[in-house]
């Protein structure tokens, strides 16, 4: 009698957990259905227009079979799209195109959907709450990553929508989606096993974005070098490749990114079961032995915390940047079609068919990253002070205008660091590759990352100063619309007025075009002047916890 009582409960509480774990299943779902929308109407439009203009564009077979005997051929190209296995069909052009670009951002999604339902949670205390009721933490992060993958199938359906429109065949289009959404579903694991390595989100998200990183890189060598075809079996980014929807379908490839999804999400969970709820395998600063190097300014304590990230960057950008440099050769004798020569010409780079255009355009994005990585700084000072870290260390003799600006010196040195590195790797890259480049001119263009750096560091500062708790979200949002705004702007020749809003519209694209020193001064003026309010205004302001929630 006893132990039928004992039963019972027991009995009670599986169905009870199994409702638990659905409901936290829904929530995970709708704290980041914004962000998954976001992403779903890209992938349709993307999927959509790509068979819409190549049917355009490459309206004969001869234009096809132009355009597959020189652009797709083009190794620099491969940079960014990856291996072109049938560019003389639409189907083939649409693969190419939508699964180069699109399996990137799938992969960056399922780094922020999974460390947004763990890490972010336990972070914010809510885990804390939910481990409180009637539920496991196996059945916790089991229902966090069914909310993941409920994200997950929505891309898929977004994508695959999208490619009907567009005049594709339904299976096809259904298979292509699923390579894209497989490799964000593997780099899901990935990011899971990120929330249980690292003690804070910030740390969880550039442990995930290194792998994509890394995943990138391997992609890249695997389609533009010879002999080495083999990397593609490393990189999902590679599978997912290698899957060659509508050019001869290899389901097989799928499997790899399965593997590594499902063996990463278990690891993950055994490993969430065994540590403390809110702290990380790799242990946090205040759980580390204690090392006085480099705790003699707030810079240089600035410095120290920030150390593992620097370097993440520094490798990221040196890592592409050497491989722009080996790509440089296959630019200069390559045909384009007039429509995409006109295009990229609107970017203000010249031709994409000189090694001049072609570096103006790719440094666009080293522009891009440089000023991202201020607003990652932005965030930085953030979270040591949501940590509650700032408290104690304002309680020495240290001033807060001295803490925030050691923190944006320490940003604007290391942007130039990296700015520095992107054109030494780049130049090194191309001296290897028996297509040498100025040396100095790889020096301008560096320099001329640093004007809209320093003007978007300037306005996370501010926003810092003002709204900190929404100051990281503010800082990568003016970066991201920026570029955004002047990539549209420019590829569809809207009225200058409307293209000029943006600052990435006033810089002048080194080698390609001369380097605009006005208004390169003006854009760092106003930088170092909203620094400087920013300073005047974080010394009246109270110190914030916490955030309450936080939703990337």
């Amino acid at each position: 009698m006893a132990s039928a009582a004992l039963a019972r409960p027991a009995a009670t509480a599986q169905p009870r957990e199994r409702g638990a774990v659905a409901a936290l299943a829904r929530s995970t779902w709708q704290s980041g259905r914004g962000r998954t929308i976001a992403f779903a109407c890209g992938f349709a439009v993307f999927a959509y227009i790509q068979p819409v203009g190549y049917r355009s564009a490459y309206a004969t077979l001869g234009a096809r079979l132009h355009f597959a005997a020189s652009f797709a051929g083009n190794d620099a190209l491969r940079l960014f799209y990856g291996y072109p296995f049938d560019p003389v069909t639409v189907a083939g052009y649409s693969a190419w195109r939508v699964g180069g670009t699109l399996a990137l951002v799938a992969a960056v999604f399922g780094v922020l959907a999974a460390v947004r339902a763990l890490r972010t949670e336990e972070d914010s205390g809510r885990m804390e709450l939910v481990l409180a009721g009637e539920i496991t933490r196996g059945g916790a992060f089991w229902g966090a990553m069914t909310g993941v993958g409920a994200c997950l199938i929505l891309l898929w359906l977004a994508e695959t929508v999208g490619f009907v429109a567009g005049g594709l065949q339904l299976s096809g289009s259904a298979y292509q989606s699923l390579a894209n959404v497989s490799v964000a579903g593997a780099l899901a694991g990935i990011g899971a096993l990120a929330s249980q390595f690292a003690a804070t989100r910030r740390v969880a998200l550039e442990l995930g974005f290194a792998a994509v990183a890394l995943f990138l890189a391997l992609r890249v060598i695997a389609d533009t070098a010879s002999g080495v075809a083999w990397l593609r079996w490393l990189t999902p980014l590679g599978w997912a490749e290698q899957m060659r929807p509508f050019t001869g379908a290899r389901p097989a490839f799928i499997a790899p990114a399965v593997l590594l999804s499902v063996a990463s999400a278990v690891a993950a969970q055994r490993i969430a079961a065994r540590r403390d709820v809110g702290a990380g395998v790799l242990g946090g600063r205040d759980s580390a032995e204690a090392h006085l190097r480099l705790l003699s300014s707030p810079l240089t304590q600035a410095l120290r915390a920030e150390r593992p990230s620097l370097i993440g960057w520094a490798i990221g950008i040196g890592a592409f940047g050497l491989i722009v440099g080996d790509t440089i050769s296959a630019v200069s004798t390559s045909g384009f079609s007039k429509n995409i020569r006109e295009a990229i010409t609107r970017l203000g780079v010249g031709s994409i068919a000189t090694k001049g255009g072609y570096l103006g355009f790719v440094f666009t994005f080293f522009i891009l990253a440089v000023s991202v990585f201020a607003c990652a700084q932005i965030a930085a000072a953030r979270q040591e002070e949501a940590d509650e870290h700032l408290e104690t260390l304002l309680a020495l003799p240290i001033g807060r205008a001295r803490w925030l600006g050691g923190r944006l010196v320490l940003a604007a040195a290391a942007g130039a660091a990296l700015a520095a590195l992107a054109a030494l790797a780049t130049w090194g890259g191309a001296a290897a590759a028996g297509s040498p480049v100025s040396l100095a001119q790889m020096l301008e263009a560096s320099a001329n990352c640093l004007p809209a750096a320093i003007l978007f560091l300037g306005a996370g500062a501010l926003a810092y100063a003002v709204v900190p708790r929404a100051s990281g979200a503010i800082a990568y949002s003016l970066v991201s619309l920026s570029f955004v705004w002047y990539l549209v702007g420019s590829m569809f020749s809207l009225p200058g007025w409307i293209v000029g809003v943006t600052p990435f519209a006033h810089i002048g694209l080194v080698p390609a075009a001369p380097f605009r020193v006005d208004a390169a001064l003006a854009m760092s003026a106003v930088g170092i002047a909203a620094c400087a309010c920013a300073l005047a205004l974080f010394r009246g302001r109270d110190l914030t916890g916490p955030d309450a929630a936080v939703n990337y």
